[in-house]
């Protein structure tokens, strides 16, 4: 008998269920409506500015270009300079592989398994491209090795060549291939900034760094995939999706969640972006344009069509930094214009009284007594002051952050965040004033540091550079092989030849 009643009740229930919610359906359709006529009967300029017009058509433009710059040759500077950028986030992969995000990420994809697609670098197997993406990454901003763009703050290197390289071995595209993906990875990591504006992304508390690594990895992994436009459309929606990032990263003591927030996240969801595709997944074939579009969703003041002005013929991967010191980047013309005045004027711990750093007050905030040796400016200033120089290991050797005789040093140095150097024409200056014990006072002033675009490396010295970081790992005979290899990429027939010289 309870059975049955049981039985009898439940259509009841449901009908109560389905008639309060065909209330609210109902309810939801007329504050639709209501809402639709508020808009439309709001001004019209008020209604341009909420929703872009869509005759812009970005998403069109950008996939046309992208399915484009796959056969387009490159000038031969700008071939020139994505080799060396290719192979400088080699370097600081191979280093990375050995410091702890690096091997707490192996770690992890080991327990993955999967498709053998893609190799992890500096290791013995292969994964999954999106796995290999993931891993690689994270080595390629394991610490502050990588490039970095000036006027963007984004990252490319260490989330764009790992997309490429993942998506190369996978598909077995060859070395010029390889180089045109990375200068398309590079153009659209940064120009979709550029369009949302790098100041307005960071003041909604969002990393411009992660915001920007999605499309890096998405125009790198695209190209390699061979998508049409329609494709690249869809990709291009996908990894609009998976867009995120805070600047919480700033917190980060030890470097592990932010190698991820800056490359492995976005590597790990542009390279998932263009697989999915590759697998037949459809989706919006428009995110740039119209309502709901990025623009309005990260930025308060976007400028759209900087994400497709100059393409072709401005390339992002020249404008890129390739540091010197592998310390955080504000730093690096701090150190450079401290050593100057080292070298100048014989300075010794014995004859200096006082260092005073003015830094740009973005960066000089991100680098003030950090816990992180690698981005703490006092610290390494200390070491440039006691050593005259900044080695890879010195700027990584937390012990020495305890060091008496440098915490002495290190409590002459004062950082001063100065908002008047904050100049977009030169965004990482840095001046240095020293008072010697005898009152006399020194000073120089870093407008654009070693490795910008204004003071540029040669091959020799991204060659020299990258030599001191993978040697320890992969040995003098494959590290030689490998600088070799990349310098001439172009002519490679498949990128995975490459394997033999990055394993471990």
């Amino acid at each position: 008998m309870a059975d049955g009643q049981g039985k009898r009740e439940k259509p009841v229930a449901r009908r109560k269920v389905l008639q309060g919610a065909s209330g609210l359906i109902a309810a939801a359709a007329m504050q639709a409506t209501e809402t639709k006529a508020a808009a439309a009967a709001a001004p019209a300029p008020a209604r341009a500015a909420a929703t872009p017009a869509r005759s812009a058509d970005i998403t069109g433009r950008l996939a046309r270009y992208m399915v484009e710059a796959r056969s387009r040759p490159l000038p031969p500077a700008v071939l020139l300079e994505c080799k060396h950028r290719i192979l400088d986030t080699f370097g600081a992969m191979v280093s990375g592989a050995r410091m702890e995000p690096g091997v707490k990420v192996t770690r992890y994809i080991r327990t993955q398994g999967g498709t053998q697609e893609a190799s992890v670098i500096a290791s013995d197997f292969r994964t999954t491209a999106i796995n290999a993406a993931l891993a690689n990454a994270m080595f390629g901003h394991a610490d502050e090795t990588d490039d970095f763009e000036p006027v963007t703050k984004a990252h490319p290197g260490c989330v764009v060549v790992p997309a490429a390289l993942a998506m190369g071995e996978k598909e077995g595209r060859s070395g010029q291939e390889f180089i045109r993906a990375v200068a398309l990875g590079y153009d659209l990591c940064c120009r979709f900034l550029m369009a949302l504006g790098p100041d307005h992304v960071r003041l909604s508390h969002r990393s411009a760094e992660g915001t920007s690594s999605h499309f890096g990895a998405l125009g790198a992994a695209a190209s390699l995939a061979r998508l049409d436009e329609r494709g690249m459309r869809f990709a291009i929606s996908y990894a609009s999706q998976q867009v995120s990032g805070l600047w919480s990263w700033v917190r980060d003591e030890d470097h592990v969640e932010k190698a991820f927030d800056f490359s492995g996240m976005g590597a790990r969801n542009g390279v998932t972006a263009v697989s999915m595709v590759q697998s037949g997944f459809t989706g919006v074939d428009d995110v740039l344009d119209g309502d709901h579009s990025p623009w309005q969703a990260f930025s308060n003041q976007a400028k759209p069509e900087e994400m497709v002005a100059g393409l072709g013929t401005r390339f992002f991967v020249t404008e890129s930094a390739i540091k010197t010191f592998s310390v955080g980047y504000p730093i690096q013309s701090a150190l450079d214009a401290f050593l100057i005045l080292r070298r100048a004027n014989n300075l010794t711990p014995a004859n200096v009284q006082r260092v005073v750093v003015r830094l740009p007050a973005d960066g000089a905030n991100i680098v003030n007594n950090s816990a992180m040796p690698d981005v703490n400016c006092q610290h390494l200033v200390a070491i440039a002051l006691q050593k005259g120089a900044v080695s890879f290991n010195d700027s990584h050797d937390r012990a020495m952050m305890q060091d008496p005789a440098l915490l002495e040093l290190r409590s002459r140095v004062e950082l001063i965040a100065d908002r008047s150097l904050m100049d977009p024409a030169s965004p990482r200056s840095g001046a240095v004033e020293v008072t010697m014990r005898d009152g006399r006072k020194v000073n120089h002033f870093t407008r654009h540091p070693p490795g910008t675009k204004e003071a540029p490396l040669d091959t020799a010295g991204v060659n020299a550079k990258v030599r001191d970081l993978m040697t320890p790992v992969l040995g003098r005979d494959k590290t030689e092989g490998l600088i070799r290899q990349v310098n001439n990429l172009e002519t490679l027939d498949d990128v995975r030849k490459l394997r033999p010289l990055f394993v471990a």
